[in-house]
């Protein structure tokens, strides 16, 4: 049996296929009684470390969690010697020496999130297991779409160590919240209890009763999922799984490679919350002057000066914040050096000029708004060049600074896109523009990991 986790049967298995398919499994994690402080060997989500977060975790400890999951990159690296091969290495020496220990039964991981935001405390609940991977995307549903660098550098792991090492979130709806009652009723004592790189506490349990685990496979059976982060990783494992299949004939349904590793939330949890994505221009060629002309064809443009308030950034982020907020139009700031400009549509309409293809729902959407009709239309940036133009942020604070650095030529800052958008999105079968949503909190990698079976 291919799978390191017990099969529950269906009465029709061909049913399988069209449903959602969850499994217990094996977890590999790090070994408490070798590793003093867990604290110390977790990580960050690999997509939001910085060099400098990278070296800084390099040096916390030498078994911190960073060397699998972003590796550092060598002058000298080559096709047998890179960071992808010496995760692999390290992810065996720290199965050899009992560093990383896998459980003796497989179960499922309630995971729990305690964290602070704006002087209140909020609680995320969720579970990690194992999910049937949906090629077609039928009952798992995705609003964004992915680029292919991401999409090369994680397959390039994941052939390297045959394993998942971080969750893909997902999304469930379940409006009397039964699955996270029931789990609540059965924990006690969590297997982990660390402080993550976001002062948030992280706690991790197993559970391994069959009674429960069915419940949830029929429970969840019939749900549509939705992706809430982690787009380029499902790719990447239907990539892999696809690729497997060619290389090494395995047909077999229940295959290793035809599961993925994910966290499941309830889309209706009370700790969730959908931070705004900014946007970091780099396009020097982009006049200022000109383009503001330009954008008051479309929108009403109002100059706010910011210099007087250099010595403080946070102040600022606080006016552009409260300078964008809407309850139901359309608003951005064009941060550049010294001053930032707010943006209001001045008709929704417009938007059937330019995306007309679309769905009224698509057309409404914030992030639509400016990449077709700023970013596209009036400063050449589109899918094809999207990667060399702009990078991302959800810190405010860096939206500002960045630009009177001169990482950035300027900066645009954004509401926060709704779940009720995202979930209307995934329905229709379309995707928002890149980097649409920024789910908090954010998952702690380290914490449970899965090694496929493949020998």
């Amino acid at each position: 049996m291919f799978l390191i986790a017990y099969i529950i049967q269906v009465k029709n298995p061909t049913e399988a296929k069209f449903m959602v398919e969850i499994m217990p499994f094996k977890g590999l994690m790090y070994n408490k009684g070798k590793i003093i402080s867990l604290d110390k060997v977790m990580s960050p989500p690999y997509d939001i470390i910085s060099d400098e977060t990278q070296s800084q975790l390099y040096e916390k400890h030498p078994n911190n969690f960073v060397r699998l999951i972003l590796g550092k990159i060598n002058k000298d690296d080559t096709e047998s010697n890179n960071r992808y091969t010496r995760a692999k290495e390290f992810l065996d020496k720290w199965q050899r020496e009992s560093l990383l220990i896998a459980s003796k039964k497989p179960g499922i991981y309630p995971y729990k999130i305690r964290y602070q935001v704006n002087n209140h405390y909020k609680t995320m609940s969720g579970f990690f297991v194992l999910l049937k991977l949906d090629p077609s995307y039928k009952f798992v549903k995705a609003h964004e779409r992915t680029l292919s660098k991401p999409k090369a550098d994680r397959l390039n792991l994941m052939r390297a160590c045959k394993a998942n090492l971080e969750p893909i979130q997902l999304l469930y709806i379940d409006e009397d919240d039964k699955i996270r009652k029931t789990i609540d009723e059965f924990i006690g004592k969590p297997l982990v209890d660390v402080t993550g790189y976001d002062d948030f506490n992280h706690r991790l349990w197993r559970i391994e009763d069959e009674t429960i685990i069915s419940m949830f496979q029929n429970e969840l059976k019939d749900k549509v999922l939705f992706i809430a982060d982690g787009h380029h990783r499902y790719q990447t494992a239907i990539n892999f799984a696809d690729e497997m299949r060619e290389k090494t004939g395995i047909l077999e349904d229940n295959a290793p490679f035809n599961y993925r590793m994910v966290i499941l939330a309830n889309m209706f949890d009370e700790g969730l919350m959908i931070l705004p994505t900014h946007r970091l221009i780099k396009k020097p060629d982009i006049n200022i002057d000109g383009l503001i002309k330009d954008l008051e064809k479309y929108f009403h443009v109002e100059e706010k000066i910011s210099s007087y308030e250099k010595k403080n950034i946070e102040n600022i982020c606080k006016n552009i914040k409260n300078n964008i907020k809407t309850d139901d139009g359309h608003k951005f700031a064009l941060y550049v050096k010294d001053k930032y400009y707010v943006l209001t549509l001045k008709d929704e309409k417009i938007m059937d000029e330019f995306a007309s293809d679309r769905s009224e729902i698509w057309r409404m959407l914030d992030v639509s708004i400016l990449h077709k009709i700023i970013l596209e239309e009036l400063m050449g940036i589109n899918q094809d060049n999207l990667e060399d133009h702009i990078k991302y942020t959800r810190v405010d604070e860096e939206a500002v600074s960045f630009v009177d650095e001169g990482k950035f030529d300027f900066s645009f800052l954004m509401n926060a896109t709704k779940i009720e958008e995202l979930k209307a999105i995934a329905d229709a079968g379309e995707h928002m523009p890149q980097k649409s949503t920024y789910f908090l909190p954010k998952m702690l990698s380290g914490l449970v990991m899965y090694k496929m079976d493949l020998e």
